[in-house]
């Protein structure tokens, strides 16, 4: 059985949403999975999971959440290197490219990464679906 683990930050509920598909996802292939916070999770604790599925919204300009997971996310980068991970958010405005951006970035820091899921606002049922299949790669 694998151990995964699934770190999010949701203002609104619509990335808890998709950490939840991600969840049953992996769950459903038989993992292990923990889920926490940004808060919660830190740079000693990546080797502890197969694999990693981070879940934040575009902010602002289309950044990551700036005060909880930016800096929990900078911290753990470069610990990442060989490590499965996965991408997901959704966003309400701009072209998405905060996560092409976050993608970018985590595959420079060495990340085996699976595609990442966006959507835009309330993910939708196809949004949720593409949730699973992360979860389930990831598991």
């Amino acid at each position: 059985m694998s151990k995964t683990a699934i770190v999010f930050w949701s203002g609104t509920g619509n990335t808890e949403a998709m950490a939840q598909a991600v969840r049953e996802g992996m769950e459903g292939k038989g993992a292990e999975v923990s889920v926490m916070g940004p808060s919660e999770f830190t740079a000693d604790m990546v080797n502890d999971y197969d694999a990693i599925a981070f879940g934040c919204p575009a902010m602002g300009a289309e950044v990551l959440e700036e005060t909880e997971f930016e800096p929990m996310f900078s911290s753990v980068e470069g610990t990442l290197a060989g490590k499965r991970v996965g991408l997901f958010g959704s966003w309400g405005w701009g072209n998405g490219a905060w996560m092409e951006d976050w993608q970018a970035r985590t595959e420079a820091a060495g990340a085996d990464t699976v595609p990442y899921v966006i959507c835009m606002e309330a993910p939708d049922e196809a949004a949720l679906a593409e949730c699973r299949a992360m979860g389930e790669s990831l598991a």
